[in-house]
């Protein structure tokens, strides 16, 4: 079944990159169809509402081959709508390497949205505990850079993880009510399952929306499933290759309990430490009470359940190896690599230091996480410096693209990734190359 419309640009995906491209086109006057595989539900903050779009086993949540649990959010926004907005600076250096240089828009995104650490007044009093721990140590402990609008957060809440309902914490959702407030459509609920290919040059997508395949067209398409959605739409779409030696930065959380703080309800990630050389970051990340208790449950340790609001926490996160597969169903196949195990115990034994020297007691870890999978749909490899695949009007814009293993959150990179494909499709002088032919076919409507 095809549908009656077509349009300028096909967005598939909503996530920080996908939701760029699409306000990004939309406000130069393209029409724009997000097709999105979740739901535009109103973001509530609620536990039941972050299980339903990130905690669906085979859906949102992954287990590979080791039983490390990978969690993505599937809704309108993307993992956006549960990461804790922390703004790290794009690899520009490593992008460079590959002639790309997002120096322009990385000064736009910074114009555009907050980037800047929070204020002392909404640095929580467990964050600021690790901090002075870290700090008294000798380690060069500071705030986190963050996609967060102080003046509308609340002190004392806990609901970052569950999703912000205050429009405190930036994310992709922003974007896309921003393109549709330009005309932009959305599809929620529709699975891409491929691109359409004509002659060498993608001219649509197909879709599945209650269990019946569409059809929509356009002479742009650009791919932002993620990590693990694009890879699998570009198998499909006859890039067959696509999917191997990625990255998906596995993380553990220390804890140890202390008896002078009754806290547990703050913003994670607020403070932290980048291990550059070690290959890992190190933050403070306490989590609401249902995480906490899914943290201690799966290493056995029920008697700790009643400690949430006594319990430090810090994460330790790390640059792993390339390496995995994924599955013909999307399934992930990835085992750690000794050296990031190596990695994650060195982080492990100084999160132990800080949180011992913060006066904790009974310390403990959790058992191992994956953050923003990447590097399945490489730039070098499947895609140019313009982030454009072997087939004509076809791009890829999400931590796919990312073409190094990297051990920081994406987001800010995402962002002005998706500033620059905009610029490069509408033929503004900003990009690099093949401008002009990307642009002429974005004024011809496809035969239907």
């Amino acid at each position: 079944m095809k549908t009656d419309n077509s349009y300028d640009v096909i967005v598939v995906g909503s996530g920080p990159g996908g939701a760029t491209v699409a306000k990004e086109m939309s406000q130069r006057g393209k029409k724009v169809l997000i097709v999105e595989w979740g739901n535009k539900a109103p973001i509530r903050g609620w536990m039941t509402q972050f299980a339903k779009n990130a905690f669906i086993p085979g859906k949102s949540a992954l287990f590979t081959n080791n039983m490390l649990v990978m969690v993505r959010g599937i809704i309108t926004g993307g993992s956006t709508v549960y990461y804790y907005g922390t703004a790290f600076d794009p690899p520009v250096a490593m992008l460079k390497s590959y002639d790309i240089d997002i120096t322009k828009e990385i000064a736009e995104v910074r114009e555009e949205l907050p980037t800047s650490p929070l204020p002392d007044h909404l640095i929580g009093p467990m964050a600021n505990r690790i901090m002075e721990s870290a700090r008294d140590l000798g380690y060069d402990w500071q705030k986190m850079p963050k996609f967060i609008y102080p003046e509308k957060c609340k002190p004392d809440c806990f609901r970052c993880n569950y999703g912000c309902p205050d429009g405190a914490k930036w994310g992709g959702q922003m974007f896309v009510d921003e393109a549709i407030r330009n005309n932009a459509e959305i599809i929620n609920h529709a699975k891409v399952t491929k691109v359409i290919i004509e002659n060498k040059k993608a001219v649509g997508v197909e879709y599945k929306k209650k269990r019946k395949l569409h059809q929509a067209f356009a002479p742009l398409v650009v791919v932002s499933a993620g990590g693990i959605g694009s890879p699998m739409i570009l198998r499909e779409s006859g890039i067959e290759g696509a999917g191997y030696d990625y990255f998906f930065d596995p993380l553990i959380t220390v804890m140890g309990t202390v008896d002078d703080i009754k806290g547990g309800r703050e913003i994670p990630m607020a403070t932290g430490l980048h291990m550059e050389d070690e290959g890992y970051v190190m933050t403070d990340m306490t989590v609401p009470l249902t995480i906490n208790t899914i943290f201690h449950a799966e290493t056995l340790r029920f008697d700790q359940l009643h400690n949430h609001k006594k319990t430090l926490t810090i994460m330790v996160k790390a640059k792993d190896s390339l390496g995995g597969k994924l599955t013909k169903r999307g399934g992930v196949r990835k085992k750690l690599a000794e050296k990031d195990k190596n990695k994650m115990f060195k982080g492990y034994a100084r999160a132990r230091e800080i949180l011992a020297n913060a006066g904790a007691r009974d310390l403990r870890k959790s058992w191992y996480l994956a953050a923003h999978p990447g590097g399945t749909v490489k730039i070098g490899e499947f895609l140019d410096s313009n982030l454009k695949t072997e087939f004509d009007n076809l791009y890829v814009c999400d931590c796919s693209v990312i073409p190094e293993a990297w051990g920081l959150p994406p987001t800010f990179t995402l962002v002005a990734l998706g500033k620059r494909l905009a610029k490069h499709v509408t033929g503004e002088a900003s990009a690099i190359g093949g401008e002009k032919e990307t642009a002429e076919a974005l004024e011809e409507k496809p035969a239907n």
